[in-house]
């Protein structure tokens, strides 16, 4: 019985949190890719103040989780915790004809996320990076051919080669992310953490790629093939 009232009132909270117009649109903002503070308040054209006390108030119902920048160690980024919204509807995004992955060096995240999204989902994918590597990471290699995918351990490319102005571009490293900013635009960042240089690692990073992509697929709905 105990266990029963402790979930009703943890969902009591979500409900209460998600209660405000503007916390709600702050979820919605997060559902599919992480932010910080400041990009959301710049999104919903909120002040910083206004959305630090909604994101408290988010935080304190168990709805988000934080973690430091990989490249600006300033800037926090925010992420729904996952299964605290396991009910709510990711919004739909229309007329997707291609979803690039994009990192840094094109030579782990951005790869294993590509591999994933061609298992998983029916719209095209390819991988990018801001400044590629001359190979993929052979730990990246490892874990998907454990998975049962295959990389090409010399299919590294430069975004300038691969995106195109119709395509979804989710940045998978906060460095990408930041880097993006003209031209080649990120509409997604999941803000992954560099993994290191053990299998335990890479396969930690894979899951965490495997969850997103398992939420962002059914949420998009396929175009006409502008590539």
């Amino acid at each position: 019985m105990n266990a029963e009232l402790s979930s009703v009132q943890r969902r009591a909270r979500i409900h209460a949190a998600l209660g405000d117009p503007a916390r709600l649109a702050i979820v919605d903002t997060l559902t599919l890719g992480d932010a910080s503070p400041g990009e959301i308040a710049r999104a919903l054209d909120l002040p910083t103040n206004l959305v630090a006390h909604h994101v408290k108030v988010l935080d304190e119902a168990g709805l988000l989780v934080r973690s430091r920048s990989e490249g600006d160690r300033r800037r926090t980024y925010l992420r729904l915790e996952p299964g605290a919204l396991a009910s709510l509807t990711a919004p739909v995004l229309t007329d997707v004809s291609r979803v690039v992955f994009v990192c840094t060096h094109n030579s782990a995240r951005s790869q294993l996320a590509a591999a994933l999204w061609t298992h998983k989902a029916t719209i095209p994918a390819a991988s990018a990076g801001t400044q590629p590597a001359a190979r993929v990471n052979p730990r990246a290699v490892a874990v998907a051919r454990r998975h049962g995918l295959v990389i090409n351990a010399a299919g590294t490319a430069h975004v300038a080669d691969v995106v195109h102005d119709t395509d979804l571009v989710v940045a998978v490293c906060d460095n990408a992310h930041e880097d993006l900013t003209q031209g080649v635009r990120p509409r997604l960042h999941w803000s992954v953490p560099a993994p290191a240089d053990t299998d335990a690692a890479f396969e930690a990073t894979f899951a965490d790629l495997a969850a997103r992509i398992d939420r962002l697929a059914p949420a998009l709905l396929p175009g006409a093939n502008h590539a």
